[in-house]
């Protein structure tokens, strides 16, 4: 049997829309039929610059996958045929997202069913993106900022100021929830005024338009809003130009930054002023995260189930023809409020 896949068969090579055949699952993994596939940044960075290492070529990108187990490999119980999940694919052949079915192994912590209300495309918006928002937010030091490892409940920090530049981004927009659900009473976010009302839907208090008010100026419009200090800081936009150095700016001496970037520029004065910053590489099967992972995935399924956590809005494409168009918007401000969603199974 066989399937259509969309193959990147070597570094910064076009994609190419292939047959191949359909991987049968081994020990401890499942068989998934793709239904939802979330696209992402960094599918653009290694498709154009091969950004990641140890990448095995030919491979299949997508990361944020959604769909129904087909068949289980020898020795699998956690999960029969027909099981709605969603998970963080891998950069391979038999793992990636963009093909019509793909292989996950059910050892591995990022993995969960899908919570009854919520749809497949909607599911397939949250495994990658959110942990890349929550992994250095609420993981210990010194893998994040060490603000919930446990999620556990009775964490508040009521009365405290957060600042999430790039609100409108699927990071962050999870950033923005993160934030609600620790408790911070003020929540800035800086984003397109256009998506004001549904950024506050999500726990935002304020949104500064970035459309009026250029990056280099963040610092002051942040003041006229508060006068707490900004002691926990999200960049979510870290390919906008100065969005890192304004974050950083905003934030108060002692403060910590969280961004989406795996290794964040740390500034000279970082340790005298006691600035801290972290970086995320997204991945929970890999150490440091193997334990904060286990944690995030017992807790993730339920947090969406009680609309603690809600899905991004979604922009679908047209089957695995679509991506390699698409990819590019996230280069050039394309790509703003929603999450891009293909089903591999609408290709022709």
């Amino acid at each position: 049997m066989s399937q259509k896949a969309l193959v990147l068969e070597k570094p910064k090579s076009p994609f190419v829309l292939s047959s191949i055949p359909i991987p049968k699952p081994g020990a401890g993994e499942v068989q998934v039929k793709v239904l939802a596939c979330g696209l992402n940044p960094v599918d653009t960075a290694v498709q154009a610059r091969d950004i990641i290492p140890n990448v095995k070529y030919p491979t299949i990108l997508g990361l944020d996958v959604a769909g129904d187990v087909e068949e289980v490999g020898e020795g699998v119980e956690e999960y029969v045929k027909g099981d709605r999940v969603f998970f963080s694919a891998d950069y391979s052949m038999a793992h990636g997202g963009l093909q019509q079915y793909t292989l996950k192994s059910v050892s591995d912590p990022d993995i969960g069913k899908i919570p009854p209300h919520i749809s497949y495309n909607e599911a397939a918006t949250i495994p990658l993106t959110f942990a890349t928002a929550v992994i250095p937010l609420l993981s210990v030091n010194p893998i994040g900022a060490g603000l919930n490892p446990t999620f556990d409940s009775k964490v508040n920090f009521d009365g405290e100021a957060a600042l999430v530049i790039g609100g409108g981004t699927s990071v962050g927009q999870f950033a923005i929830q993160i934030y609600k659900y620790l408790g911070f009473s003020t929540i800035i976010t800086y984003a397109s005024l256009k998506h004001s009302d549904y950024l506050k839907s999500l726990g935002a208090t304020h949104v500064i338009d970035r459309t009026q008010v250029s990056i280099s100026t963040l610092f002051d419009s942040v003041k006229t809003i508060t006068s707490l200090p900004i002691k926990n800081v999200y960049v979510a936009s870290i390919m906008v130009e100065g969005a890192m150095e304004a974050g950083y700016a905003c934030l108060a001496h002692g403060g910590q930054m969280a961004t989406a970037s795996p290794a964040p520029p740390k500034p000279d004065d970082a340790e005298a002023t006691g600035r801290k910053i972290y970086g995320v590489f997204a991945s929970v099967n890999i150490e440091p995260n193997k334990e904060f992972g286990k944690e995030l995935w017992k807790n993730l399924p339920r947090l969406v189930k009680e609309g603690i956590i809600k899905p991004n809005r979604i922009e679908m494409l047209t089957g695995l023809t679509a991506v390699p168009d698409a990819l590019p918007r996230f280069m050039n401000g394309g790509v703003s409020g929603v999450k891009l969603i293909v089903n591999p199974q609408d290709t022709v």
